[in-house]
């Protein structure tokens, strides 16, 4: 495989993962925390409405979630192209 298709290989698979972690963000975010609101206040949690938690709390944690998925599949993507330090 040469070092341009390589790359471009590489970046396909960057893309893709960003792309996937991006949508599971809006999900949690929009969707959880304003369009479905009103369905997740029916149930709680830790005393709080889901909906409100998910618009307050879940989007933030989400994101730190998110940012160590991230880091870990990047390691392993590095790895597999023989680009990690």
């Amino acid at each position: 495989m040469s070092n341009n298709n390589k790359a471009n290989t590489y970046w396909q698979a960057n893309l893709k993962l960003v792309s996937i972690l991006l949508c599971i963000w809006f999900i949690v975010s929009f969707l959880c925390g304003i369009v479905l609101v009103d369905f997740l206040n029916q149930f709680r949690l830790g005393g709080y409405k889901l909906g409100f938690w998910f618009a307050q709390q879940g989007s933030i944690y989400t994101f730190v979630v998110l940012i160590f998925v991230y880091a870990h599949k990047m390691k392993k993507l590095d790895q597999q192209f023989g680009s990690g330090e």
